[in-house]
């Protein structure tokens, strides 16, 4: 039964797509939210993130080191695979503010694949695991448990560091470098890795980039996501607040300006 509520669903989000009625954004987003969830060059990439991170960590393992390892991990769209929720947003309506409270307190995010067992290999070889994420601290009881659920390591208040006042994750980064060696960060979205990156331009952003290329499949393990991050805050002048037909209209003129 499940199989074919889902086979159903991927059926209604591609008529959408087709539809002659529907807008840009909203075409953009069924087929981004498509891609995550059925193809399997998704799964692919995942589990090359992941196994190039073990191959990283093994190394790292040969040098001696004074101070505690700790790989620094995202929750969305990293360790948690929300892709259904973006459904329920595009089938049902569903709204991020507000609705997206009812999901994370049902701890239904299935796992990223490959990210259970590199974390727990991770840990199982001596390095401590914290999951830092602009989740709200409202949400850390529905993340705990769905950290739990999953089997993921050291899911436990003290390793799961959620946005209170500010949503620099470098705040929370520096406070496990204060007696941890961090061996890497494993991300979606580049404000996973520096400060750099955040409320910049496309071409800010890309020009960070060419700083940092060298860390990238090194210390910098990044996963795709197209549905959303700060890429697409860049596209709308940096932020979602604007109207849905000023976004159609920015849409049009990147990709003009691309072609």
């Amino acid at each position: 039964m499940k199989k074919v509520i889902i086979i159903l669903i991927i059926s209604t989000l591609a008529c959408l797509a087709f539809a002659e009625d529907i807008g840009l954004l909203r075409k953009s987003l069924i087929m981004s939210t498509l891609w995550q969830a059925t193809s399997a060059e998704y799964r692919a990439l995942a589990y090359q993130a992941y196994n190039i991170a073990e191959l990283r960590l093994d190394e790292d393992l040969k040098i001696h080191r004074t101070q505690k390892r700790a790989i620094i991990v995202d929750a969305d769209e990293t360790v948690l695979d929300n892709t259904a929720f973006q459904v329920r947003m595009i089938v049902d309506g569903a709204q991020y503010y507000g609705d997206f409270d009812n999901w994370v307190k049902s701890a239904q995010a299935k796992t990223i694949p490959g990210s259970v067992d590199f974390l727990n290999y991770a840990y199982e070889n001596g390095c401590d695991i914290y999951y830092i994420s602009n989740r709200k601290l409202r949400h850390m009881e529905g993340t705990l448990n769905n950290l739990k659920i999953l089997g993921f390591p050291q899911a436990e208040e003290s390793h799961i560091l959620l946005k209170d006042d500010s949503s620099n994750k470098g705040i929370r980064r520096a406070q496990v470098a204060e007696d941890h060696f961090i061996v890497m960060f494993i991300g979606d979205n580049l404000i996973d890795f520096e400060d750099v990156f955040r409320k910049k331009s496309i071409e800010e952003r890309s020009s960070s980039i060419e700083d940092f290329k060298d860390e990238f499949g090194k210390r910098f393990i990044i996963l795709p996501n197209p549905m959303y991050g700060e890429w697409e805050k860049t596209l709308y002048g940096g932020t979602r607040q604007i109207p849905e037909k000023t976004k159609e209209v920015k849409l049009w003129e990147h990709l003009n300006n691309n072609k």
